[in-house]
């Protein structure tokens, strides 16, 4: 029996799969999410989860927002130390991995079927070789699959950390409020996730690129999720403040996805994941994405021929964790 989790700021998922790799991913045998914050560690969720379960466990693998190090991880969005040993001595085996979120997930992606892929770029030629995968959601992810002509092995990165850079004035602008508001450095992560819609919205409004009503005022202020406020009114009433919010983070989302993709040669392609491409596919689909996605000078022919698909899976986190579990189990955890 394999356990399996996809940790992140949000929500924790856990599911309990029979069977091999050969068995990915249709085995679940039981799965459960869990509200993140409402827990002190991971170790009360997966007491939790496995409180009425007698099925002996062969192996575990946990996807977790942060950087794994040491088989160790300080999660980003969270005030939990996550620590493989910790896990193992709870558990009772000695096979028991961490796994960067992103990692997990770029495993899990090449598991998907071609109904659960949108592409982006009609004129993408699929290849073999390197690809990106880039995530939006509670905060920004990024990782690699490499290609070594046989398997895929997937890279964790923090990406989503590193400098945000303006490519027009508007832009500009945009970061020089964010580092007002941030005390110094602008992340990706700043713009490119649900609270960076949230930002975008307030430079924009702030510098009054576009009237907020008392209506939308009183609304977002009022909302359990901002973000998806914004995002709702903008495909659905066409209010302009909402509208240029998600005009900007499209723009600055092809643009980071073009950056990722040169940074590791993804002629295999660019995955999109996370909770925010799927429900604004719509805006995602229109020329701006894919305009700024190869909007790279000498190297705007290469990434005009690279596939972009956003994946419609959500569970592909757990999915990845699910495999790298079975690959313990294989002794073939080299290939992760």
């Amino acid at each position: 029996m394999l356990l399996a989790g996809d940790v992140g700021g949000t929500k924790t998922i856990l599911a309990l799969y029979e069977g091999g790799l050969e068995q990915l991913p249709q085995a679940v045998v039981r799965e459960k999410t869990y509200p993140s914050a409402a827990f002190g560690s991971l170790e009360d969720i997966v007491k939790d989860f496995l409180a009425d379960r007698a099925e002996s466990l062969d192996a575990a693998c946990f996807g977790v927002a942060g950087p794994v190090v040491g088989g160790c991880c300080q999660t980003t969005n969270l005030p939990w130390r996550i620590d493989e040993r910790s896990l193992m001595a709870q558990l009772g085996i000695a096979k028991v991995k961490l796994l960067n979120d992103l990692q997990a997930m770029a495993l899990g992606l090449l598991w998907l079927r071609p109904d659960e892929w949108v592409d982006l770029n009609p004129r993408g030629v699929p290849a073999a070789g390197n690809q990106a995968v880039i995530a939006a959601g509670t905060g920004l992810g990024e990782a690699i699959l490499y290609w070594d002509g046989t398997l895929y092995h997937a890279l964790a990165t923090e990406g989503g950390h590193a400098d945000f850079a303006p490519n027009d004035t508007l832009e500009d602008g945009l970061l020089a409020y964010l580092r007002v508001k941030f005390g110094g450095h602008v992340s990706y992560e700043r713009v490119l996730s649900g609270p960076g819609i949230v930002n975008i919205y307030e430079y924009l409004r702030d510098t009054r690129q576009a009237p907020e009503s008392a209506e939308l005022a009183v609304a977002i202020r009022n909302a359990a999720d901002p973000a998806r406020e914004i995002s709702t009114r903008a495909l659905q009433t066409g209010d302009a403040l909402c509208r240029g919010t998600l005009t900007l983070f499209t723009r600055i989302f092809g643009a980071e996805a073009g950056n990722l993709a040169l940074r590791c040669f993804a002629a295999g392609g660019v995955l999109v994941g996370g909770g925010i491409a799927p429900k604004l596919l719509s805006v995602l689909q229109n020329s701006l994405f894919m305009q700024s996605f190869c909007a790279k000078g000498r190297f705007s022919e290469f990434l005009a021929a690279v596939p972009v698909r956003v994946a419609l899976n959500s569970q592909t986190g757990l999915i990845g964790a699910a495999e790298c579990a079975a690959r313990m189990l294989q002794e073939k955890i080299w290939s992760v």
